[in-house]
């Protein structure tokens, strides 16, 4: 299994100049690469391969001042880099986009190298965890949390964000195998996910979506007073690091609420099942899209899925077409609004909060995609409005457990 360890590092204001001449000289390299490329391309009417452009990397050196001063498996992945990106503009093609061409990077479109397989190390000197980064300096991080013994590091890339802080995120290859995960599963879930309500599970559990009001109004604030500023300036520039700011903090927590509740669906149960949301498509509508982002549905379910195998759990991503209007009871599918809150079946009677009927449906076609069948209770025991807890996304973050039995008798009685 594969993971990405990120850590950030406390350079001091010589290792930041270093960084930066690295990374302008890595920028300066993809952009002649980009050229080189488009030259060849114009001559021979063909992409040159990219073993092709790595060979000639060391006759560069030899007229190219402060090349020879990046390690030379960094200058490698800058070429890598440029292939990939070409790829990724080849699949929009074939999937039918309207994309032009590679464009050279701009100082500050440009804010990563990497060091892949060699040329990296992490090292403690006089009690404090240093990064060796090889051709440029051992540079103090902060290890957050320790990578396991038993894990092999296959790469480190060095970012700037735009805050001007500097980020290292460990590739991470864990050798032993996830455990298997139970072929009876007895503890099962399915989560329907929202915009006021963010996870409705089948037991009987509402977890509300965080609020960011407050740091998207500092965040409109901070953009209003970056307008005023004359562009190139010294106060536009201040002004630019506080927006950047305002969206590290919009970003740190919304994925600070994510991880949480996806860990703790994770180790809680034996089968989470979800629906399998074309959230992409649902961006292109015009109607809830800003709502639609902010709830980030796409990283939740992306977070769950990977910690579900880590953990043991089945992941089962249902098809979500009828999950809402079918009956959880009889089947009976039932046309109903977006603004009617509350499912009704006019065939068995069965009410219940639209959010939980949707639950339990998803639960139920997990149970039958893993081959068990439906379950012995049924959702007209626990699936009752009057029975849903609700959390707020607050006490997530707060204490990083959604449904424990003191916090939800708390919330209710509040």
């Amino acid at each position: 299994m594969y993971y990405a360890y990120k850590y950030r590092l406390k350079p001091s204001d010589a290792h930041r100049k270093e960084l930066d001449r690295h990374r302008d000289i890595c920028r300066q390299l993809y952009n002649h690469t980009l050229y080189c490329l488009n030259e060849y391309q114009d001559e021979h009417g063909e992409l040159p391969s990219m073993t092709a452009l790595r060979s000639e990397l060391p006759d560069l050196k030899q007229w190219w001042d402060g090349l020879s001063d990046v390690y030379s498996k960094v200058l490698q992945t800058v070429v890598e880099r440029l292939f990939d990106n070409l790829k990724g503009l080849s699949a929009l093609k074939e999937n039918g986009y309207g994309v032009g061409q590679l464009k050279w990077k701009p100082p500050r479109e440009f804010r990563s190298f990497t060091y892949s397989q060699s040329g990296f190390k992490l090292d403690k000197k006089g009690g404090q965890a240093v990064l060796s980064l090889s051709k440029l300096a051992d540079i103090p991080i902060r290890l957050h949390r320790n990578i396991p013994d038993d894990a092999n590091l296959k790469q480190v890339t060095v970012k700037k964000e735009p805050t001007g802080e500097w980020f290292a995120t460990f590739g991470v290859q864990m050798d032993p195998e996830p455990p298997e995960p139970p072929e009876n599963p007895e503890r099962c879930v399915g989560i329907d996910v929202g915009i006021l309500t963010y996870a409705h599970d089948t037991d009987g559990t509402a977890v509300g979506s965080l609020d960011l009001s407050d740091e998207r109004e500092r965040l409109e604030r901070e953009q209003r007073k970056l307008s005023r500023k004359q562009h190139g300036s010294k106060n536009y520039e201040k002004q630019r690091r506080r927006v950047a700011e305002c969206h590290a903090d919009l970003r740190r927590k919304r994925r600070d609420f994510l991880h949480k509740l996806s860990a703790y669906y994770a180790r809680e149960y034996d089968l989470v099942a979800v629906e399998d949301l074309n959230v992409k498509g649902m961006m292109e509508c015009p109607s809830n899209s800003r709502n639609t982002a902010s709830a980030a549905w796409r990283t939740f379910l992306s977070l769950l899925e990977y910690k579900c195998e880590r953990e043991g759990t089945h992941f089962v991503a249902v098809k979500p077409r009828g999950t809402t209007k079918e009956c959880a009871s009889c089947g009976v599918s039932t046309d109903k609004p977006l603004w009617v809150r509350e499912h009704s079946c006019p065939a068995c009677g069965f009410e219940a909060d639209r959010d939980a009927n949707a639950a339990w449906n998803i639960r139920s076609r997990g149970l039958q995609d893993v081959g068990v069948g439906r379950s012995e209770s049924t959702p007209v025991e626990t699936a009752l409005p009057t029975d849903t807890d609700s959390v707020s996304a607050k006490r997530v973050v707060e204490a990083g457990s959604p449904t424990l039995k003191e916090r939800t008798a708390s919330a209710v009685s509040e």
